[in-house]
């Protein structure tokens, strides 16, 4: 991150410089999180870019990235700390062997210690805080983000043989939700919120001309406008925009210049990915094949 005072713009610049093209409402509210030190939770449909926010804000920043990707069933052993049960036993074997004597306390010290993304964080050394990618934490359980919104409330773990860890900077937290389930109404007051849709059309072209830039333009909008089409088809998975990049990617790394039926064909798996979906498209095609043709202008 530059030396330059932050504000909105700087946020828009920063983030577009480290690929990804943010709107005045999510630069706004990635300004307001690193101006207040407070958590943001993105939500939206799977592939609007949520992870990708966070990628680009480690990039600008410098700061390290961590990952936590939460799941049915997680609790603090992977989320937070565990110790290295193997080497403390290769540990124990080996002053068996020798004869010296057993300190328990060496059991439990730095050294067998490690860490996962949540002390990682907040143990992070160095000047520059990391950011603190919490993913799809929908997929969590109640009680996993009861203990989430502690450890956010003030950035503080306590490791019982260690002591008590403080984040001498908090880390940049991003967390993401695909509303599988409604986040609880706690963890939402103490984070900054956001709702990423699917980009207008002119946002998502400008997107794929940069995350695609051998693409050629006529190509881009084609793909652009034949994912419109897509998402209106009622389907079980509607596309992302990370689809819409791969698609076009697809399309001209095979040489193709236009959506037609023949080559919307061949590559739909890189943009539906369910069977109803391909078949609901496969019906479609023709449709879908004269509005990317309109859409190229």
């Amino acid at each position: 991150m530059t030396a330059a005072p932050l504000n909105v713009d700087a946020v828009r610049v920063g983030l577009e410089s480290n690929g990804y093209l943010a709107d005045e409402g999510l630069a706004t509210v990635v300004f307001l999180g690193l101006s207040l030190e407070r958590p943001l939770l993105l939500e939206g449909e799977a592939g609007v870019g949520k992870t990708e926010v966070a990628r680009a804000l480690a990039r600008w920043t410098g700061g390290e990235l961590i990952r936590l990707q939460c799941y049915e069933g997680i609790d603090a052993a992977q989320a937070v700390y565990e110790w290295d049960y193997s080497r403390q036993l290769l540990h124990l074997r080996a002053a068996e062997a020798s004869g010296s004597q057993i300190i328990e306390d060496e059991l439990y010290s730095e050294r067998f210690l490690v860490r996962r993304p949540l002390l990682a964080a907040i143990d992070h050394p160095g000047p520059t805080p990391p950011v603190l990618l919490i993913d799809e934490v929908d997929r969590a359980d109640d009680e996993f983000e009861a203990f989430l919104l502690e450890i956010l409330s003030d950035y503080t773990i306590t490791v019982p043989e260690l002591g008590t860890r403080h984040a001498t900077r908090p880390p940049r937290v991003v967390l993401t939700s695909n509303r599988t389930r409604d986040v609880h109404d706690a963890l939402k007051r103490r984070c900054l919120y956001h709702w990423i849709d699917h980009p207008s059309f002119e946002l998502e072209l400008a997107i794929v001309r940069l995350r695609a830039p051998e693409v050629s333009d006529g190509l881009a909008r084609e793909v652009a406008t034949a994912v419109a089409v897509l998402r209106d088809l009622d389907l079980y998975k509607p596309p992302g925009v990370a689809e819409t990049i791969d698609w076009a990617q697809a399309l001209g790394r095979l040489g193709e210049d236009h959506v037609d039926a023949r080559a919307a064909r061949a590559t739909f798996g890189t943009v539906v990915k369910y069977r109803e979906d391909r078949a609901r498209a496969e019906d479609a095609v023709e449709e879908i094949v004269a509005a990317a043709a309109a859409g190229r202008g």
